[in-house]
């Protein structure tokens, strides 16, 4: 529906918007409550350890972690610094480009990746996994995947398929 030249969502829609952003909230506090129980790094340095685990060896460019997690380039920028002084991702020349580099995890943040998802599955799966059968959590992914689709919004744009990770099949999910 149009109300002069401003699209106006529908009031499910509306609500749809607030009971996600209330969901994702709630899960997000569960799941970082658990780590920080734990005295495990945030849920970024997961998200970046995983990127980077994904596509192994050849690593990425810091651009193309940006855009994947959606992160602004000075907090990810902040967060890959003390994952390096960490020992857990190293920075290395990209060898297409000798000005740019390249992050790629290491045998530690690999360790510690696993580590973190000790905590973070069972985390997750109180969050989620045990209010949703395996079939409603499909279908939530289902509906969810389309408003990153393309044609959504710009943050959600899909990366270039050289920089696309690949799916992990394990427990690394």
């Amino acid at each position: 529906m149009f109300s002069g030249m401003t699209r106006e969502p529908c009031e499910s829609a509306v609500r749809a918007w607030s009971q996600l952003m209330r969901a994702h909230q709630a899960a997000v506090t569960h799941v970082q409550g658990a780590m920080k129980a734990a005295n495990l790094p945030s849920l970024g340095c997961y998200d970046v350890l995983l990127e980077l685990e994904r596509v192994g060896d050849a690593g990425l460019r810091p651009v193309a972690l940006e855009r994947e997690l959606a992160m602004p380039q000075y907090g990810l920028s902040r967060l890959l610094a003390r994952l390096e002084e960490a020992g857990l991702v190293e920075r290395r020349s990209c060898p297409h480009d000798g000005r740019g580099q390249l992050v790629v995890i290491t045998e530690a943040g690999r360790e510690m990746r696993h580590k973190m998802w000790s905590v973070y599955a069972p985390a997750l799966h109180e969050a989620i996994g045990r209010r949703l059968s395996a079939a409603e959590s499909e279908g939530l992914a289902e509906l969810l995947g389309r408003l990153l689709a393309p044609g959504g919004c710009e943050a959600a744009a899909p990366l270039d398929e050289t920089l696309t990770p690949r799916p992990l099949t394990d427990e690394r999910r």
